[in-house]
């Protein structure tokens, strides 16, 4: 703990570590010929001592200048401050040109050393170089280990952002599908709903009992987007218990295609090919296109008739056009983003345009591979 509250305070803990140093190398210097200048340059030494975590290099090259001229006046005591700021520098991640003057610093100092005679013991030379060199080498490997962990949590970091991300783009993708489905089952069933309904308002006030029919075309397409919402909030709740129909396809198309004729449309179906097993995305996908074109229809078009064409093969081919007012089907803004974004996440590809001939045309085609045949 009391580490821990040290290594917050850098500063704090290097004036502690310079009166620690300070204090014995000053006494010892006190014992040697020149006095005065050996306590000059152990306090300078000591000193610079301070600089090291921001310019060690700089540390450095005054310690050991200042240990060369100890070396001269042959009042060179055990080189601590100098093993220190050797240590500092090899455990910086510092350029490589700039950490060459820790050894350079040292084979300087040992050739000074071994040149000045000062020194006839040369095991005592050579423990001080010993010295030197295994500050330095502790100070390698500890910046090594260092280093190493700082890549390690940089890489955690970073895997955590893009967990954060990949996270946030699964959440916006979910939320996109949800929004397309809500939209396609709401948008579908209120446009037959509302046409429904002005049907029946037309014929009520003449013939009540011929209001029958359209009602009961409300009431069903009120009572099958009841059902999709309910799938559609299960499925976003994950409530295992929940109990609500299966996601639509074209096995239902039969039934979507009675919707659209009792709004008053006219509408055409065919199937071309040998009806085969689709994958569920590809299966809901091509429903929910065909279902938002008819509702682009009826809400946009005034169209009198409609024809649907589903060909199974290799891809999957549909094509939906009516003989309405063409242009005006470009209203639908949102729901032709809607199939654009389904077909696009299948890999297919979408058109929609008015041909010359008239009308709307809407043309999708999503491949299937292997995996649907």
């Amino acid at each position: 703990m009391i580490w821990t509250w040290l290594h917050r305070r850098p500063l704090l803990l290097d004036v502690g570590l310079v009166i620690l140093v300070w204090v014995p190398t000053v006494a010892a210097a006190t014992v040697h010929a020149h006095p005065f200048g050996g306590v000059l340059l152990v306090t300078v030494q000591t000193l610079a001592l301070l600089l090291r975590r921001k310019r060690p290099v700089l540390t450095v090259l005054i310690v050991m200048t200042a240990s060369l001229v100890m070396i001269g006046l042959g009042i060179w005591l055990l080189p601590i401050q100098f093993a220190i700021a050797l240590y500092t520098l090899a455990a910086t991640r510092t350029p490589r040109a700039a950490r060459s003057i820790g050894p350079a610093s040292i084979v300087v100092t040992a050739l000074v050393l071994a040149l000045t005679g000062h020194y006839k013991e040369f095991g005592d030379s050579a423990a001080r170089v010993v010295f030197l060199i295994a500050a330095w080498l502790l100070g390698d490997s500890i910046g090594s280990r260092q280093a190493y962990l700082r890549e390690v949590e940089e890489k955690a970091d970073r895997l955590e952002r893009e967990r954060d991300t990949e996270a946030r783009r699964i959440v916006a993708e979910e939320q996109a599908r949800i929004a397309r489905e809500l939209h396609d089952v709401i948008a579908h069933a209120l446009s037959v709903i509302v046409v429904q309904a002005g049907a029946a308002a037309e014929v009520f006030q003449v013939e009540p009992r011929a209001a029958e029919r359209p009602i009961r075309a409300i009431d069903t397409a009120a009572r099958a987007a009841l059902a999709d919402l309910r799938r559609v909030l299960g499925i976003l709740q994950d409530d295992p218990n929940a109990a609500y129909e299966p996601q639509p396809g074209l096995a239902r198309l039969d039934s979507l295609v009675n919707q659209v004729r009792a709004t008053g449309l006219e509408v055409a179906l065919e199937i071309e090919g040998a009806i085969q097993p689709l994958p569920a995305p590809v299966d809901l996908s091509a429903y929910r296109i065909i279902q938002e074109a008819l509702t682009n229809t009826i809400k946009h078009a005034n169209a009198d008739h409609a024809r649907v064409s589903v060909r199974y093969g290799g891809d999957l081919r549909l094509e939906i056009r009516d003989d309405g007012d063409g242009a005006t089907n470009d209203d639908a803004g949102h729901g032709l983003t809607g199939m654009r974004q389904r077909v696009a996440m299948l890999g297919g590809s979408i058109e929609a345009n008015s041909p010359t001939t008239g009308g709307y045309l809407v043309t999708a085609l999503i491949p299937l591979g292997d995996e649907a045949r």
